[in-house]
């Protein structure tokens, strides 16, 4: 689908219909075709485009706009291309920078799409094969009057405008995932008694959870570096290649402070989640170990009345204790002491 909008009156207006024209009867075509000329001549001058949105654009989508601006549109292989060089270059005059989008962060599995913005003169040409929302959220801000604040005269403003956008939706995913974290956090070190095999399960519960944020923090983290490039590449063209007006300027240095803020509580956050990943496996091991000390306090603890029952329990001709009264009974009573005096070593050693 190609969108073009155009700059009118501190806004963007749409210069084009979305949908595409459909065939219709000769006859009714050509009177079409006449009104259209006669509404043409009494209607105002439109506006100049300055923004080419291609959504998931088709092979005539993309020559056309090509052929009107003079370039060569990239396609979905070459977008995906992870080479520098193939996402920031220039050609024909224009420059053409692709980043990785963050995309539906809100459902639990984010994707990595390739976004290419290419700026050639005052025209802003953006190719995307995804529908990241906050395209929709600039977009929605820049129709208003006055465009609520934006500026968007042309293309290169247009551009961080939703540089900007893109940032600022990765900052409420952050926060976001902060908050998670958070949570996690406290259910890790929390101090509610529970059975050893439940407790071992919730924990192996909050690792799959642990790691899952892990992930999310490292997609968003190279969206912030793809991000972070394509803003340092174009203001390096200031005096070089073009001359970037003062604002741009400004708006172009408030989004490497933003990205580069951003990558550093995303580093920030990468660290708790290898702290909690490290804490909750120690938690299991030392539940297993409890375990396992039980196990080990219990065969200690009879062994001795075992030992005790095995010498008696031999089948010798000669044995003077079997043969008194009262050998059963102290029998039972060694076995007993033997059973309890390390029980009680091990308690007062604090071993239990």
């Amino acid at each position: 689908m190609l969108r073009i909008h155009a700059y009118d009156l501190d806004r963007l207006v749409p210069a084009a219909s979305d949908v595409p024209a459909i065939a219709a009867d000769p006859v009714v075509a050509a009177a079409s075709d006449a009104a259209a000329v006669a509404e043409a001549r009494l209607a105002p001058t439109l506006p100049e485009a300055v923004w080419y949105d291609l959504v998931n654009p088709t092979p005539d989508e993309e020559r056309s706009v090509g052929e009107r601006l003079g370039i060569t549109v990239p396609t979905m292989d070459e977008m995906e291309d992870i080479e520098l060089s193939a996402r920031l270059y220039q050609e024909n005059g224009a420059e053409f920078m692709t980043m990785t989008v963050l995309t539906r962060p809100d459902a639990g599995t984010p994707r990595k799409v390739p976004v290419t913005f290419i700026v050639k003169g005052h025209v802003l040409v953006t190719v995307r094969y995804a529908e990241p929302r906050p395209f929709d959220a600039f977009l929605a801000r820049a129709r208003k009057p006055s465009g609520t604040g934006l500026h968007c005269a042309s293309g290169e403003l247009i551009m961080s405008g939703l540089i900007e956008a893109i940032i600022d939706r990765m900052a409420d995913t952050l926060e976001r995932l902060g908050t998670d974290i958070d949570q996690i956090s406290q259910e890790v070190f929390s101090a509610k008694a529970a059975k050893a095999n439940k407790k071992t399960r919730d924990l192996q519960e909050l690792i799959r959870e642990v790691g899952q944020k892990g992930e999310f923090i490292t997609v968003v983290r190279e969206s912030l570096v793809s991000v972070s490039r394509v803003v340092a590449y174009y203001s390096a063209l200031d005096g070089v290649d073009r001359k970037l007006s003062k604002e741009l300027r400004q708006r172009l240095k408030l989004l490497q402070r933003d990205a580069a803020s951003l990558g550093d509580h995303s580093a920030f956050l990468s660290g708790k989640i290898n702290f909690l990943l490290d804490a909750t496996l120690g938690l299991i091991n030392l539940e297993q170990n409890q375990i396992i000390k039980i196990f080990s306090v219990a065969a200690v603890v009879f062994l001795p009345p075992t030992l005790v029952a095995s010498v008696y329990g031999m089948n010798f001709e000669f044995m003077p204790e079997l043969h008194w009264h009262y050998s059963y009974p102290a029998a039972l009573g060694l076995m007993i002491v033997s059973m309890v005096t390390p029980y009680l070593y091990f308690k007062r050693k604090g071993w239990l």
